[in-house]
C-alpha cells in the first residue's frame, strides 16, 4: 500500500537546530559545573523529540538531585524560548528539506509533530512561510506517539499508509506506539543516539536529500 502520508519531526529534521538547542541549554544552566553541563547536554542528545519541559524534569531529578518548583519551571521555559526563538527563524534547512516539501507537499499529507511547545512551532513555521505545507502543525504537551495516533485517527490514514521521519529515540518511538514505519535521519560524524543493540533501525537516511529514494524503496 503506498505511502499517503509523511509526519516529520522539526528539529534536526526540517531545520538544522540540535546545535543551537543544545547551546540553549548550555545557556539556562550556565551556572552549574562543567560536568554537570556535559551530563545536561547528553540528556538532551540523547532525547532530541522530548519536551524541553520534560527535559527540565529529568534534569532536576536525575542530575542535579533537586525539586522543581513550578516557578522556576516557567522561568526556564521563557529564557529557553527567549533564547532560541529568533535563532529558529534564521537557522538553515537540513539539506533537501524545503526542496522536498516543494516538490512533494502535493503528492502526500504532510504533518509536523514536533516537542517544542504548541503555540511556539506553530510561531516558527508561521513566520518561516512554511504553513502551506504542512496539514497540520502540532507540539508539546502530550507525546508523539499520542499526536501521531490521533493525526491517523482523525485524517482516515492507515499506520501502513505512514512514515515518521525523526533523529531520535523519542522520536522512534512515538512512531512504533502509533505503529508506522520510523525513517532516522543520523549525520555521519555527529552524535548518534541510536544505540544498534536497542534501536532496530530499517530505513536510515543523512539528510532529506535522500527522502524521495527511501519513499520509493518503501512503496
Amino acid at each position: 500500500m503506498p505511502i499517503r502520508a509523511i509526519l516529520f519531526d522539526f528539529d534536526g529534521v526540517i531545520i538544522e537546530s540540535v546545535d543551537m538547542k543544545t547551546e540553549a541549554f548550555k545557556h539556562i544552566f550556565k551556572e552549574q559545573p562543567e560536568n554537570i553541563i556535559e551530563k545536561i547536554v547528553k540528556l538532551h542528545l540523547d532525547n532530541g523529540g522530548m519536551s524541553r519541559f520534560e527535559k527540565f524534569k529529568i534534569i532536576y531529578k536525575d542530575i542535579l538531585q533537586k525539586n522543581l518548583p513550578a516557578k522556576e519551571e516557567k522561568r526556564l521555559g521563557k529564557e529557553f524560548s527567549k533564547f532560541c526563538f529568533e535563532r529558529m527563524l534564521k537557522l538553515p534547512y537540513t539539506k533537501g528539506a524545503k526542496e522536498f516539501l516543494d516538490a512533494h507537499y502535493q503528492d502526500y499529507i504532510l504533518f509536523i509533530v514536533s516537542g517544542t511547545p504548541h503555540e511556539e512551532i506553530n510561531r516558527i513555521v508561521n513566520e518561516r512561510q512554511l504553513r502551506k505545507y504542512f496539514k497540520e502543525v502540532v507540539g508539546a504537551p502530550g507525546s508523539k506517539g499520542k499526536h501521531s495516533k490521533k493525526i491517523l485517527k482523525t485524517y482516515n490514514i492507515k499506520p501502513i499508509e505512514a512514515v515518521f521521519v525523526g533523529d531520535s529515540p523519542n522520536d522512534y518511538e512515538g512512531a512504533s506506539e502509533a505503529n508506522v514505519r520510523f525513517i532516522a535521519r543520523i549525520q555521519p560524524e555527529k552524535y548518534n543516539p541510536f544505540d544498534s543493540r536497542i534501536f532496530k533501525i530499517e530505513y536510515k537516511i543523512e539528510d532529506l536529500s535522500h527522502l524521495e529514494n527511501i519513499l520509493h524503496y518503501i512503496n
